[in-house]
This record gives C-alpha cells, sequence and structure tokens, in this order.
C-alpha cells in the first residue's frame, strides 16, 4: 500500500512505500544510527523475502522511517518500527503507526502486538498514547552490554477507525 500525507503548506509530502533492495542499506546505515543492537541489512532483506510488510515513510525524498510487520490471520505483529534521527520529535512515528495499523487491518487482522524494551520511553509512550496495553514480559529477550534486557509484550486492538 502506497499512501501520502501532506505534513504543512508548502512541506514535504510525506509516502509510504513498499520497501525494496535498493532500499535496504539505507534502512540498514539508519539502523545501526538507532541501536546499540541493530537488525542488519540481511534481517531486513530476508523479512522481505518472507513477505513481512515491510515499509519505507519518505519525507518528501528523504527516507524518514522504515517499519516490518507480519500479518498471520488476524493477528498482526510489529517486528520493526524505526523513525530517522533527524526527524524524530516530528509526530512521524505516530503517522508509521497509524498507516501500519490501517495497513495491518486491511490484511485481515484485528489486533496488533509488539515488544518493547523497558529502557526505551520514546517508544513506550507512544504506544501508551496509541492504546497499547501490556500483556506480559519475556524474561532476557534482547541483548544489552550488560547481559540480557526483557521485553514487555504490548497490544491493542484496531479497526479501520485506529488512531484516526
Amino acid at each position: 500500500m502506497t499512501g501520502s500525507l501532506e505534513l504543512g503548506r508548502g512541506a514535504a509530502v510525506l509516502t509510504f512505500t513498499p520497501m525494496r533492495e535498493q532500499d535496504l542499506d539505507t534502512v540498514a546505515a539508519i539502523e545501526r544510527t538507532l541501536f546499540d543492537f541493530p537488525w542488519s541489512r540481511t534481517n531486513f532483506a530476508d523479512s522481505i523475502a518472507a513477505g513481512y510488510l515491510c515499509r519505507v515513510m519518505w519525507h518528501g525524498h528523504d527516507m524518514a522511517g522504515y517499519a516490518v510487520m507480519m500479518c498471520v490471520l488476524d493477528e498482526a505483529h510489529l517486528l520493526n518500527i524505526s523513525v530517522a534521527s533527524g526527524f524524530q520529535r516530528r509526530g512521524l512515528g505516530w503517522r508509521l503507526l497509524r498507516h501500519l495499523g490501517r495497513e495491518a487491518c486491511q490484511h485481515g487482522a484485528e489486533r496488533l502486538f509488539l515488544e518493547v524494551r523497558p529502557s526505551n520511553d520514546a517508544a513506550r509512550a507512544l504506544y501508551a498514547r496509541a492504546g497499547f496495553g501490556t500483556i506480559g514480559r519475556r524474561p532476557r529477550y534482547y541483548p544489552a552490554h550488560e547481559g540480557r534486557e526483557d521485553a514487555i509484550i504490548m497490544t491493542a486492538d484496531i479497526d479501520g477507525d485506529w488512531l484516526s
């Protein structure tokens, strides 16, 4: 699904496109700037090959973010959602999440699941604002500099009007 959203008078248009092979070097480069334990280029390529919903968010001609989501029956699982550092704190994470929820609905999903690090306060705040609730923990799920970090498992009911 491709979509666009005008960000304001004279501003670049925000668009969403399927992630392509030619996007992977840029996606992986952004990923490395954002995380201490980033996904590799191969992780993203494998997600495309597996048929996951891999999306890129563009602000004009600049890659502003990307996401990977798996849809199975009436559930969607958000595996990666990231906004490039130069585009953070501008509401683009909200817009990317909203776009993904709508796409998940179009694929028949009624619930969206994700895992998040307890230490990722910004992401947890975004998810809480979007109506996600905590349903559990995965002990020692994420690599960390000193051992491993748990994952908080969150879910939200979604429909066509989710985050309108």
